[in-house]
C-alpha cells in the first residue's frame, strides 16, 4: 500500500489535546487488539486543500496505547516498553501487508 492510497479513503478524525493545551487533529487508520489491550494507530490530519500537487511530504503513523484511569476517562499514551512496541509494530505490519487498511 502506498501512502496516497490512504488518502483515498476517509477515516475517523480525532482530535489530542497534548500537556500544553493544543490540539491536534488526527485521523484513525486502526484499532488494534492486542493481548487484551487496545491501540490506536493514528495519521496526522492534513486536508487535502493544504497539499500542492507537487508537494510529496511523507507522514509518519503514531501508534499510541489506550489507557483507562481510575475514574473511567480514556486517554493515548506512549508506548514505553521496547517489547510491546515491537509487538504492536509487527501487528500494524502485517495489517498494512494484508492491505486491509
Amino acid at each position: 500500500m502506498h501512502d496516497d492510497e490512504l488518502f483515498e479513503e476517509e477515516f475517523p478524525v480525532l482530535i489530542l489535546i497534548d500537556e500544553e493545551g493544543i490540539e491536534h487533529q488526527f485521523e484513525l487508520l486502526a484499532e488494534l487488539e492486542i493481548e487484551s489491550d487496545t491501540y490506536r494507530v493514528l495519521l496526522p490530519f492534513v486536508d487535502e486543500e493544504d497539499i500542492e500537487d507537487d508537494e510529496e511530504e511523507e507522514l509518519e503513523v503514531i501508534i499510541l496505547k489506550v489507557v483507562i484511569d481510575e475514574d473511567g476517562t480514556e486517554f493515548l499514551a506512549d508506548i514505553e516498553d521496547d517489547e510491546e512496541w515491537e509487538k504492536v509494530a509487527d501487528a500494524w505490519q502485517e495489517l498494512v501487508d494484508s492491505e486491509e487498511i
